[in-house]
């Protein structure tokens, strides 16, 4: 089983930039896949990010989101990264980190066997 606890969320002005940190607990990290999700009220969960249990295979949602977000992965040390520049007010929401028993990243929501419980991003323009 895997624990997941997200940190890093805040209020930032657009253009700004912060990084969103997933920490895990549990053994077999380093066997999962992992993914960041973002959900804005009113809205579903929707895919952001994902990367392979080695860091090795990395994807992204869109070119809304592809340039300016960086997955990344440190499993020595259990964590996941989000690295986000130029942020819009769009990207107001909270963040979730995914873990997944496949492997290689994930897109779908469905296809994520843990949860963390999310870190707000607010955006002001």
């Amino acid at each position: 089983q895997v624990q997941l606890l997200e940190s890093g969320g805040g209020l930032v002005q657009a253009g700004g930039s912060l990084s969103l940190a997933c920490a895990g607990s549990g053994r077999t990290f380093a066997s999962y896949g992992m993914g960041w999700f973002r959900q804005a009220p009113g809205k579903e969960r929707e895919f952001v990010a994902a990367i392979s249990s080695s860091g090795g295979v990395k994807s992204y949602a869109d070119s809304s989101v592809k340039g300016r977000f960086t997955i990344s992965r440190d499993n020595a040390k259990m964590t996941m990264y989000l690295r986000v520049i130029n942020l819009k007010p769009e990207d107001t929401a909270v963040y979730y980190c995914g873990a997944t028993k496949f492997s290689s990243g994930r897109s779908r929501v469905d296809e994520y066997d843990y949860w963390g419980q999310g870190t707000q991003v607010t955006v002001s323009s």
